[in-house]
């Protein structure tokens, strides 16, 4: 008979056994972050990224972190900061990084060039 088990746990094996799979995991929370703010569901995604990659103990080890301190980041009803954000992310193999949205190059455009217009007119 198969253990039943919750989808969490089911989702932090699979993360654990594809490195790659967990980093487009949490790659696409932050992304979906950046797209509602819903905070809560970022910090659970990055609470599961953490367990499938070593998990807190782990993770507390390598950032030099107290687990409470790290706790009491991933806890918070607000995003973490971006130097805590980015400790927890180098200590798991990872980092932040900017990348154009194709759209916002075609608002720029366009607001310049009205701008331009506006000030010929």
């Amino acid at each position: 008979m198969n253990k039943l088990r919750t989808w969490r746990e089911y989702l932090i094996k699979d993360l654990s056994a594809n490195r790659m799979e967990a980093i487009d995991y949490i790659q696409y929370s932050i992304e979906e972050y950046q797209n509602d703010n819903n905070v809560a569901i970022f910090l659970l995604s990055l609470k599961i990224f953490i367990e499938s990659q070593g998990g807190m103990i782990e993770l507390a080890k390598r950032t030099h972190m107290s687990p409470d301190a790290i706790q009491k980041i991933l806890s918070s009803d607000n995003a973490p900061d971006i130097e805590s954000l980015c400790t927890i992310l180098n200590a798991l193999g990872c980092r932040l990084s900017i990348q154009p949205l194709e759209d916002t190059n075609q608002e720029i455009k366009s607001t310049s060039e009205d701008q331009r217009t506006s000030a010929a007119g």
